[in-house]
């Protein structure tokens, strides 16, 4: 096929997209690329026992922040050492009075830190919004400044105002469930799956939909539908997503109540492929599959699940893989809050997105 007729019929179904598949909530052409072969190599694999790792329970009612409106801190109950510190209440409620008590996805990408809103009577709708991080230092903005920013009461303060300013909303698109929001480090651009769920993590088809994120329009700009299928293997899709810095795509799941299945890949505008690693890992961090994250500074992916969190050198992935239990890290938490999402800065400093008041703890360390 020659690229001519090759980017016609790109822009042909991009026009038409939204009889195929997820689609943006505001009229603008989007490149659609459906990719025919299948997305997922099959490979052998491995039982390691990463015996560090212990499985948290999923509790039956997550609780709030001790301090709604005031500063947090969650420390490690058991495993490696580590404790955060609140440094963003978030806006509660959101702009217009929208739901914005449950976000569901994160990305930090130098000043700006991007977070993912879902709110459940949209049905696999939300919206990405920026919070511009220079600009809130250089206001001194307070975490219950931040948090109040879109309420009656602070209708008329001047400081609210400018913190409003510091804040950008983006339209509604098709998020599905929203956890996957990844910033990949070699092309310096937002990622994340966009499927439609019957209910949460649960995709309404077999197919996976990548879309490129525009960090200036905040809405989808490319779209890639595919399928990661090999053999007697089935995976709907990725729930959480991570890039580390040679570009290449990292998700997991739990085949079963405690294993967990590393997968890596690669995406790209025209074709997404991945591998199951050779490396299963016998103890899931807990039973929720709630982000994936990658550190710059360690070299190492973190795989988050509620008030638990297990991590492990991405080179040790490579190949047919050298990874050894004694080289997965993992955390314990007690306060039974929901963990949402981990992002990380160029020199390691961790932040964490908590539900139930929703806010951004940064880590007092960098050596996790």
């Amino acid at each position: 096929m020659c690229w001519r007729k090759f980017w016609r019929g790109v822009l042909l179904v991009g026009t038409l997209g939204w009889l195929w598949g997820p689609s943006v909530g505001v009229a603008h052409a989007m490149p659609v690329v459906h990719q025919r072969s299948s997305g997922l190599i099959a490979t052998r694999t491995r039982l390691l026992n990463d015996y560090r790792v212990k499985t948290w329970s999923q509790p039956r009612h997550y609780r709030h922040a001790k301090h709604l409106h005031n500063l947090n801190v969650i420390k490690r109950a058991q495993g490696r050492a580590v404790t955060f510190k609140t440094a963003y209440l978030l806006p509660n409620p959101g702009y217009r009075h929208q739901a914005w008590g449950n976000p569901q996805g994160m990305a930090l990408v130098g000043r700006y830190l991007y977070v993912v809103y879902c709110p459940t009577a949209w049905k696999n709708r939300g919206r990405i919004v920026r919070f511009d991080r220079t600009k809130l230092a250089a206001l001194k903005a307070t975490p219950r400044q931040l948090q109040r920013a879109y309420t009656k009461a602070a209708k008329h303060s001047h400081q609210e105002a400018a913190i409003r300013r510091a804040i950008k909303v983006g339209p509604a698109f098709i998020t599905g469930h929203g956890q996957s929001l990844a910033y990949n480090w070699k092309d310096h651009h937002l990622y994340m799956w966009c499927d439609r769920e019957s209910a949460p993590r649960v995709p309404t088809n077999q197919y996976g939909y990548i879309n490129r994120i525009s960090a200036r329009s905040l809405r989808p700009n490319h779209q890639i539908r595919f399928r990661l299928r090999s053999r007697h293997l089935a995976v709907p899709g990725g729930h959480v997503l991570a890039f580390d810095k040679q570009g290449r795509a990292y998700f997991w799941t739990r085949p079963s109540a405690h294993r967990v299945n590393l997968y890596q890949g690669k995406i790209t505008l025209h074709h997404v492929s991945f591998r199951l690693t050779h490396q299963v890992l016998r103890h899931s961090p807990g039973p929720r599959v709630q982000n994936i994250g990658y550190n710059p500074h360690n070299g190492r992916l973190y795989l988050v699940s509620d008030d638990s969190v297990a991590s492990l050198p991405v080179k040790s992935l490579r190949g047919h893989g050298h990874l050894t239990g004694k080289r997965v890290r993992w955390t314990g938490f007690t306060p039974r809050r929901e963990f949402e999402a981990l992002a990380f800065t160029p020199n390691g400093r961790t932040y964490l997105m908590s539900n139930h008041n929703p806010e951004i703890l940064k880590s007092t360390g960098t050596k996790w």
